[in-house]
């Protein structure tokens, strides 16, 4: 890719000159953050593809990842940046960088760290979800986050690291973290992007999925801020308070000081304008027991506003107290701007796994619509003492399906709805926040639950139309058994761990928690939509469509169960994220299907953002694995998704219109 310094220069100038506005989406037809913007609204005003010639998308360039690392990846759970015409993605098993021309994918510089042993033991392996860009109007840096838990600066220009960042280009985030961290085997990483803002970047925190811990010790996932520039540390956030700190005391027993989590692994938003950070904070170690942790437990799941340059608490909110669901906070805040009175309200909306949009003003943290706490049922599982009370959001209603009661059981025919009545007969079940169970081997074997550890919304989040103020949320359902079972010998020193003493009759579907016998014939034991986008109006509050997303499954159109009944589309479980346009909703299906001409593949879905009805689709070879970013370029726009599968090694995919 060739341009004159001169005019790249002023290009750079002149986007370094622009006001800061978190909630206002991608500008001038490129993609520079994660979210689109530090607002995180994955939203672009680009229209040149609408309603009108979606169908007409044709591939412009594919760029496959199979060498990138000593095996090929399967899960490519990136979204691409592009700046001043090239695209940077993190890509394949070992997070190489990759610097690719945004019209054709040519390859213009890789940039790979091997880790040895200290790659091989993260908690957080594969390409992540992808990096920052941070430019003064002079200077180009792209930073990211190696498995190995390493902050890196690299010259945009070269993929060389910046010498003068760090130690030789790069930040040991296993040290200066106020904690001890073995540099090779302790349990911390990231999968998210580092936030960058003004010269500030922060860095969140990971571990492994926490449903068996090996211990109620851990890695603390603490939160800091670095200097763009030289790489030092400016502050540090402890989402677990120490002695003296703000919360400290909502850790009963001295829980504080060996509990560990609480990190922040989904994307951080920030309002360069209010110089404040928004962190989504996960819960602390013990997805489904906290018998070891008795208290409120500050700051897990709660969404904590800092200050961009110090790090220092502004306001936080808790959404969970005390959390034994896996709800976490998995996904960014989202910073919009609404109307509230006649008045402009600088806002905060958070999807979450419970399937909750909790809306607060992003100055004060004082919800929008009241948010109450309501009593919920009180666990019995021995050691454990859950919170008397949970908020509830009185406003946006919940926009997915929560808890599970026996109106949820599939229902395509009274004889599937007999069966899987007969199979939850062995289960607890209840509304959202019913609390996991002991297992038994004549039940009950768990709870069952909707939005929870897997369902609702995920990582990917949400997004929001600056415009006409109407979020895009994407959600699926994921029903989880919620079992506890104690471990065994020298499996973990925690009480009780995720399992379950049903009979082993059959895989479930879902994630983490989920157990056996979750399907009927073959089919999944609840009711579609499996997956669905919904659309909220944040000045009213009010959800205004609801569209199933995804073709429906193979196994349900060709189950010999259903055969002679119509089955509505039902949308296909998976973690997926959404585009927003100037016109158009666009999200691309995750897994696969088989068309009618026999191929097996996945659909990139257009929606009017106005009404929810199809507005085009166009076949990709696998399914979406990271969310869809755009930009314009040399007069066209382009549509670039992370796509992958089972026995389809990952690739960015890019679309343009013909000509």
């Amino acid at each position: 890719m060739r341009r004159t310094v001169s005019s790249r220069f002023w290009a750079l100038l002149l986007w370094a000159a622009l006001p800061a506005a978190a909630q206002t989406g991608a500008k001038n037809g490129e993609w520079r953050a994660y979210g689109g913007d530090l607002g995180n609204t994955h939203y672009s005003p680009l229209d040149q593809i609408n309603a009108a010639n979606f169908n007409s998308l044709q591939i412009a360039w594919r760029f496959k990842t199979d060498n990138l690392g000593p095996r090929p990846e399967f899960n490519f759970e990136g979204t691409p940046l592009m700046a001043n015409g090239v695209v940077y993605s993190t890509a394949g098993t070992r997070r190489d960088v990759v610097a690719l021309d945004g019209a054709t994918g040519e390859l213009l510089w890789v940039h790979g760290e091997n880790e040895g042993a200290r790659g091989t033991n993260a908690p957080r392996q594969l390409s992540g979800r992808g990096l920052a860009y941070w430019t003064d109007g002079r200077e180009e840096r792209i930073l990211y986050v190696t498995p190995g838990y390493r902050l890196i600066a690299l010259d945009a220009h070269t993929g060389n690291r910046v010498p003068s960042f760090g130690q030789d280009g790069a930040v040991d985030l296993k040290q200066d973290d106020d904690q001890q961290i073995d540099l090779v085997t302790g349990e911390v990483g990231l999968h998210a992007t580092p936030v960058v803002a003004g010269n500030t970047v922060i860095v969140g925190a990971a571990h492994r999925p926490g449903g068996v811990p090996k211990s109620k010790t851990n890695v603390k996932g603490y939160v800091r801020g670095f200097d763009v520039r030289t790489g030092k540390r400016l502050w540090i956030f402890h989402t677990i308070p120490k002695p003296g700190e703000f919360g400290y005391d909502t850790w009963e027993n001295d829980s504080a000081t060996y509990t560990g989590n609480t990190g922040v692994w989904g994307q951080i938003s920030v309002d360069e304008q209010l110089g404040m950070a928004y962190l989504p904070v996960e819960l602390p170690t013990g997805d489904y027991y906290g018998g070891h942790r008795p208290g409120s437990g500050l700051f897990g799941e709660t969404v904590v506003a800092v200050d961009l340059k110090t790090g220092q608490r502004k306001w936080h909110y808790q959404l969970v107290h005390h959390g034994i669901w896996d709800m976490d906070i998995p996904d960014a805040p989202m910073l919009v701007d609404i109307t509230q009175n006649g008045q402009t309200v600088k806002a905060l909306a958070q999807p979450t796994k419970q399937a909750f949009l909790y809306v607060f003003n992003r100055v004060t943290g004082q919800p929008i619509w009241p948010i109450v706490e309501r009593p919920v049922e009180q666990s019995d599982v021995p050691g454990e003492k859950t919170s008397p009370t949970q908020p509830f959001p009185t406003k946006p209603p919940a926009y997915d399906k929560q808890g599970f009661t026996a109106d949820d059981v599939i229902d395509f025919t009274p004889e599937l709805k007999a069966e899987a009545l007969k199979i939850v007969s062995k289960y607890k079940l209840g509304p959202i926040f019913t609390p996991p169970v002991v297992s038994q081997p004549e039940g009950p074997y768990a709870t069952l639950a909707l939005a929870t550890a897997g369902g609702g919304t995920n990582w990917a989040g949400g997004s929001f139309d600056p415009e006409t103020h109407i979020a895009y949320i994407p959600s699926q359902k994921s029903l989880t058994s919620l079992g506890l079972v104690p471990p065994s010998s020298g499996q973990s020193d925690m009480r009780y761990i995720s399992g379950s003493a049903a009979p082993r009759t059959g895989g479930g579907r879902g994630g983490e928690g989920a157990g056996p016998g979750l399907t009927v014939e073959g089919l999944p034991l609840d009711k579609p939509p499996y997956a669905q986008i919904s659309a909220i109006d944040l000045d009213k509050g009010d959800i205004l469509w609801q569209v199933a997303h995804g073709e429906t499954p193979d196994n349900i159109r060709n189950s010999p169960a259903l055969k002679g009944v119509n089955i509505p589309r039902t949308g296909r479980p998976g973690v997926f994220g959404v585009l927003v346009t100037k016109t158009l909703v666009i999200a691309g299906e995750r897994g696969t299907f088989t068309t009618p001409s026999g191929e097996k593949g996945a659909m990139l879905r257009a929606y009017d953002k106005a009404t929810g009805k199809d507005a085009g689709a166009v076949f990709m070879p696998a399914g979406e694995t990271g969310t869809a970013m755009t930009y314009m370029l040399g007069g066209k726009q382009y549509i670039v998704l992370a796509i992958a599968g089972p026995g389809f090694p990952a690739e960015l995919i890019a679309f343009r219109l013909p000509g």
